[in-house]
């Protein structure tokens, strides 16, 4: 029991820390910039499912919220996650969690995993969107050209490198015996 409890504690903690990695690679955009904060999102949910997902993705946020430069940019502190980006890092939360509950609840399968990616960036652009428009004052329309649209492609690649090496991943550490979450006979198939 101590053993699996100490194992997602390392789990969430590793993905919180691979999350605040790939955040630093981005291409900066004039109201929100590419990062890779939505590849990690995908790849923990993928890898770990939804409960430590999510876990890891509130650790990434509070390590973030209390000033350390985890966000995209080298960012930190709460003013970002009340500013105009915030949204986005809120909805990792929520998208890890579906994404991995979609997987849990079908199969770990690439082409389930693609699905449930698709579907976790939705979640994210959905929140980021929402916060955008409050926040910077702008219109629906304005919210969508600045905060989805420019993601859409890009999103949908990376929902594919999430799947992609996600799935592979969490299959090599089964194979290992490093990941023993399972919640349903269909995950222990896969």
């Amino acid at each position: 029991m101590q053993s699996s409890k100490l194992r997602a504690i390392i789990l969430s903690s590793i993905f919180a820390a691979i999350t605040a990695i790939l955040a630093q690679m981005e291409i900066p955009l004039p109201l929100v910039p590419i990062s890779g904060q939505t590849l990690a999102v995908g790849l923990t949910a993928t890898i770990i499912g939804s409960r430590l997902g999510a876990v890891a993705m509130v650790c990434y946020m509070m390590l973030g919220a209390i000033g350390l430069p985890v966000f995209a940019g080298f960012g930190g502190g709460p003013q970002v996650l009340v500013g105009p980006t915030g949204g986005y890092i809120i909805g990792f939360i929520f998208a890890a969690y579906v994404t991995g509950k979609i997987l849990e609840k079908t199969t770990f399968t690439i082409a389930m995993a693609m699905v449930a990616n698709t579907v976790g960036m939705v979640i994210t652009l959905a929140f980021g969107m929402v916060q955008l428009k409050f926040v910077a004052d702008l219109s629906w329309a304005a919210a969508l050209a600045g905060g989805v649209y420019p993601f859409l492609v890009v999103g949908l690649i990376k929902a594919f490198l999430a799947s992609w090496i996600g799935i592979i991943v969490r299959r090599r550490l089964q194979q290992a015996n490093l990941l023993k979450i399972t919640t349903n006979n269909k995950q222990r198939a896969a």
